[in-house]
């Protein structure tokens, strides 16, 4: 208990600092995620077409070209227009924002009656209003809004996930403490 207790609350405190910077930095954060993905698309293509050699029969090497190309145009198209990457970024937040809420409050609803699982409801409240925000001034709010609301997701998981940790700790030791007695 004690050692994934220090990993929750140490995941819980890089994911509040980390929401805390994506806020403060928005617009370059925005930007640099762009970025990260387009390099990203680009390597993959590379290994795409790279792998294609080791493919057996006409299909597999066509298909693995095919995939190959398709990363490197969409990566390279990311890296040479960042804000328009950005922009469908943006969009796909949205989509992953509101993917998020649904499953927080499914775990939510399983853990019902636990002390804290609140916490995960709000978290899915969070989220979901996120994902609406995003949706409703796509994409006139492209320049800042992946740096701004995923900071603020990041930050209320972030202490979500603390709280529950803290609340979890708690009952454990509470059940220690009965236990010897």
């Amino acid at each position: 208990m004690n050692k994934s207790f220090g990993w929750s609350v140490t995941l819980s405190v890089v994911m509040i600092l980390a929401g805390l910077l994506a806020i403060i930095i928005s617009p370059l954060a925005g930007i640099a995620v762009a970025l990260l993905i387009g390099w990203l698309l680009v390597i993959t293509g590379g290994a795409h077409l790279l792998f294609c050699w080791h493919r057996r029969g006409v299909g597999g090497v066509l298909w693995e070209v095919l995939l190959g190309i398709l990363y490197l145009v969409v990566g390279i198209y990311i890296l040479m227009n960042p804000m328009a990457g950005l922009a469908s970024l943006t969009l796909a937040l949205a989509f992953y924002l509101f993917v998020e809420a649904i499953l927080e409050f499914f775990l939510g609803f399983q853990l019902h009656g636990t002390k804290g699982a609140g916490w995960l409801w709000v978290d899915g409240i969070v989220d979901l209003i996120l994902a609406i925000m995003i949706w409703k001034t796509w994409p006139v709010s492209t320049g800042w809004v992946i740096g701004t609301l995923l900071g603020f997701g990041i930050l209320f998981t972030g202490f979500s996930r603390l709280v529950l940790s803290l609340e979890a700790r708690r009952a454990a030791k509470e059940t220690a403490a009965s236990a010897r007695s």
